[in-house]
């Protein structure tokens, strides 16, 4: 394969899709990566779609509109990507680096057995009988300076959990946190000693020439993680695909208040919609059915979700979003429809998996949130 550039450009809302997806066949494909050395390369930051004006140079931010970054690596089919590894996301774009893996377990209802294997966790929906698969899921750092760009398609995740203060009620968030699939990573090399703008990087990371990667973990990160495991481990996915609709859904226990002389917990779930099709359609309503051990069963309806309507197509084909769930139980399970409409005004539903919601009653340490 002969060398060549790849330009990757967060424009706005739009990122180069083209351009990642290049980068994703070649990948996936047979052709060595060994020959291709490719730059990645981001744009300026103003919104919306580049118009022609801007090819000029003096209508540039400072006079420039492309920025290298650094060079694609070969992606690894097996094994993990390592602490301080630098990477693109390959659907939403943005730059980031890896804090460490998570190891969970993968409920996908696309591949169904009707015998679950010995030693595998299963999950039953309908009449299906879900395994459940180990996958490799990463703590992520996203790049601040992309936040913007990616806005639109989804949030700018933050781990979320509840104070460690008798008296208070606050609620704890760290932007710019994220959790990525293996397979959602494109990696690169940057010879920047800084590469990542966020403001717990060099917290975390520190700069080693000896090592590869270059990015290694400061005693702060170690503990950081090891204090505050329950709240930040991701255990369970829970995937489902309906009329070329993907929904992917991650619960995380928050922990529990008291309140009324009874105990409240909560929990958070992140989910990702993917458009797998070339047809537009667009995300109108939520219905939400959420049981409680408590014996209670509640259903929630509304318009679209966090307040958007999001539009998938095959240039933006996904988004990702996060909310917040209690219960006056320990456990529960939740499920539901998404309800899409297509250009012609028809309607389909598109299930979400029933996931559980599981208390981490035998942790006796609640989270700390950035205090060292």
């Amino acid at each position: 394969m002969t060398a060549c550039a790849v330009a990757v450009a967060v424009r706005g809302r739009c990122l180069a899709a083209a351009v990642l997806s290049r980068a994703r066949a070649a990948a996936a494909s047979s052709l060595p990566w060994g020959g291709l050395r490719a730059a990645v390369v981001v744009v300026g930051p103003w919104a919306g779609p580049v118009p022609r004006r801007h090819l000029s140079s003096r209508n540039r931010p400072e006079g420039k509109v492309l920025e290298t970054v650094g060079v694609f690596e070969v992606p690894k089919q097996h094994g993990k990507y390592d602490t301080g590894q630098l990477f693109l996301h390959s659907i939403f774009g943005y730059r980031g680096i890896v804090l460490f893996p998570w190891q969970a377990r993968l409920y996908d209802r696309d591949v169904t057995s009707s015998v679950p294997e010995k030693g595998e966790n299963s999950a039953g929906h309908g009449s299906k009988e879900v395994k459940g698969k180990t996958h490799t899921y990463y703590q992520v750092l996203i790049d601040a300076r992309d936040c913007p760009h990616i806005s639109q398609r989804s949030q700018t995740e933050a781990v979320t959990f509840l104070a460690n203060h008798d008296d208070s009620r606050a609620l704890y968030a760290i932007p710019g946190l994220d959790y990525v699939s293996h397979e959602d990573i494109l990696p690169y090399t940057s010879t920047d000693q800084v590469p990542i703008q966020h403001e717990l990087f060099e917290r975390f990371l520190q700069y080693d020439q000896t090592k590869v990667p270059p990015f290694v973990a400061r005693d702060t990160l170690c503990a950081w993680q090891e204090k505050n495991h329950p709240w930040l481990e991701l255990s369970d996915v829970h995937r489902e695909t309906t009329e070329n609709i993907r929904v992917t859904v991650i619960p995380f226990y928050m922990g529990m208040r008291e309140a009324q002389n009874s105990h409240v917990y909560w929990w958070r779930y992140c989910i990702r919609l993917e458009n797998l099709d070339n047809e537009v359609v667009q995300l109108r309503e939520r219905h939400w059915r959420i049981f409680s051990l408590s014996g209670t069963l509640e259903t929630v309806r509304g318009r679209g979700v966090v307040g958007r309507e999001p539009v998938l197509s095959k240039e933006q084909p996904a988004f990702q979003y996060s909310s917040h769930v209690s219960l006056q139980a320990s456990s529960g399970h939740m499920w539901g429809t998404f309800r899409f409409e297509r250009p012609d005004g028809s309607h389909f539903d598109v299930r979400i998996p029933p996931f559980s919601l599981e208390s981490n009653k035998d942790e006796k340490t609640p989270p700390s949130g950035l205090h060292w």
